[in-house]
């Protein structure tokens, strides 16, 4: 069931490096200090800043699009979703944002709520594939509590959504928890499952680092139908029939809390996390953001 939110007294927040933080309650957080990065997207391979700002309370995610005329705004809501094709894009009018996934992991996996995130091209830097950058830079900012409580979401019955043998679920459960599998023909993927408690192990240690990944025989085709034309051996493990081109791994199963990544930053549009356990096999940006859609739905429904 859905909780209002309600005021409660200013505390400390923990160091978003050392400690595991709540992501289902608690105070809403914004950053202390503005901070910039700049890089290549992925797809689009275009050098784009983003400048990411605090924001007051109930404000939420939004991106600023500062190179276009007006500076149109993007929330970084499940409402924006407009394409989900090996990224996440948002737009709202004719204003865009592409690759979002693992900036808004970096800063729902901190428990930052409200940000202001200024950008001047259509895609977020990929930096080194991971969001462990991300964390890095919002670390140094610092993270400070604001007065108004965030909103809750108890989930009550099991949703899900599937296509062929791949699905991403949510099922009550006392606590947060995200679980994912990835099944590949390459053995040096192969079947890999990571779960992580946000109570239990903090983003920045269990996931933030996890990095990108692709296979060497689709990186032709990809980039003949315009995508990750920004991706490169410093940027992305790739894996071939022989094993990786790039290693070593920052992770023995990499691959698979890369994916974990995404799905925290794809259900972070609903501007909460519910109190439940998100299960995902072998899933994409599009189940991940339809479950983020059924979920808002879900929500609506029950008032």
């Amino acid at each position: 069931m859905l909780s209002e939110p309600k005021n409660v007294p200013l505390s400390a927040s923990p160091s978003p490096l050392s400690a595991p933080v709540a992501l289902t309650s608690g105070q809403q957080q914004t950053l202390k200090n503005e901070f910039v990065c700049s890089g290549v997207g992925l797809h689009l391979g275009l050098k784009t800043q983003v400048r990411v700002l605090p924001a007051a309370e109930n404000q939420g995610r939004v991106f600023v699009r500062v190179d276009l005329a007006n500076a149109p705004e993007v929330a970084a809501s499940v409402t924006s979703v407009h394409e989900t094709t090996l990224s996440t894009e948002l737009a709202q009018g004719e204003a865009k944002v592409r690759t979002v996934e693992h900036l808004l992991a970096a800063l729902a996996g901190l428990g930052v709520d409200n940000v202001r995130i200024e950008i001047d091209g259509p895609e977020v830097p990929l930096l080194d594939g991971s969001a462990q950058s991300w964390v890095e830079a919002i670390a140094q900012a610092g993270i400070v509590a604001q007065t108004a409580a965030r909103q809750t979401y108890t989930l009550s019955e099991p949703i899900w959504v599937y296509q062929g043998d791949a699905f991403v679920a949510a099922l009550p459960a006392p606590a947060l928890r995200f679980t994912y599998g990835i099944d590949f023909d390459l053995p040096a993927i192969g079947n890999q499952w990571h779960s992580w408690s946000p109570d239990q192990e903090n983003f920045a240690e269990a996931i933030a680092a996890a990095r990108t990944f692709g296979l060497a025989h689709q990186i032709e085709h990809l980039q003949a139908n315009g995508l990750i034309k920004g991706g490169t051996l410093e940027n992305a493990l790739v894996c071939g029939t022989e094993g990786w081109l790039n290693p070593p791994l920052r992770f023995s199963n990499e691959p698979a809390r890369h994916k974990l990544l995404d799905l925290v930053g794809d259900l972070s549009l609903l501007n909460l996390f519910p109190q439940a356990h998100i299960l995902a096999y072998k899933a994409s940006h599009h189940l991940h953001t339809q479950l983020a859609q059924l979920i808002a739905q879900r929500m609506r429904d029950e008032g």
